[in-house]
């Protein structure tokens, strides 16, 4: 599952997907992780637009000891094959709150655990490429986004069992226009030869930004 990626250069995403800015939109860091801002590229009034929101729908749980809510946690990922399900269907089932969300690689922790390092995954023919999402509003963050997920290819199973789901640009409108029940075709791994791999030795837990939330996948 990915919670952490790097978004693409805002000019270079509103040229590269024909959209405006939105109403929604401030310069963010390139890096993102989840409960912090991200981009997406969402359709209004048939056009494309590009807004901020939030990485992750918050999910409100409470405490086992006094029935008190918990701090929201964020639900950065959803698995394709369960956008039919309750808590995903309300949003996967109406095109409006389906999203592209522009990325130009995504990273996976690979290792030991207490020594996993990054690994970042790119599309070697797309400099940023459209991972598909969706947002909605809530009452907790604003305006907030999932990517979708979907297996991955066998070949990169040792990085991780799942992937974002990589759309390619002649799906972008499919993704953002089509009933739910036609969305499976899409629900494939992206083929391994088409990614570039790059193992690093840098420690998955050695940044001092803000802290990230484990990652939820549901």
């Amino acid at each position: 599952m990915c919670n952490r990626a790097e978004r693409g250069d805002t000019q270079k995403v509103l040229n590269l997907f024909g959209a405006r800015k939105g109403a929604r939109f401030n310069e963010g860091p390139l890096q993102i992780h989840p409960a912090q801002p991200g981009t997406v590229i969402r359709v209004e009034n048939g056009e494309r637009v590009l807004e901020q929101m939030t990485w992750g729908f918050p999910l409100i749980q409470k405490s086992k000891k006094t029935g008190k809510p918990l701090k929201p946690k964020p639900v950065n990922n959803a698995r394709f094959d369960k956008l039919h399900t309750y808590f995903w269907k309300w949003a996967a089932s109406k095109p409006e709150n389906r999203c592209l969300i522009p990325t130009a690689r995504y990273c996976e922790a690979c290792g030991e655990p207490g020594c996993m390092t990054e690994t970042w995954l790119s599309v070697k023919d797309q400099p940023i490429f459209a991972w598909a999402g969706l947002w909605a509003n809530s009452d907790e963050w604003g305006s907030v986004f999932t990517g979708v997920m979907t297996d991955n290819a066998p070949d990169l199973i040792d990085i991780h069992d799942r992937s974002p789901v990589i759309i390619d640009p002649e799906d972008w409108d499919f993704w953002l226009t089509a009933p739910l029940e036609e969305l499976y075709r899409l629900d494939r791994p992206y083929p391994a030869d088409r990614l570039r791999v790059e193992h690093t030795a840098t420690p998955w837990f050695q940044r001092k930004a803000a802290p990230v939330e484990g990652p939820t996948l549901l």
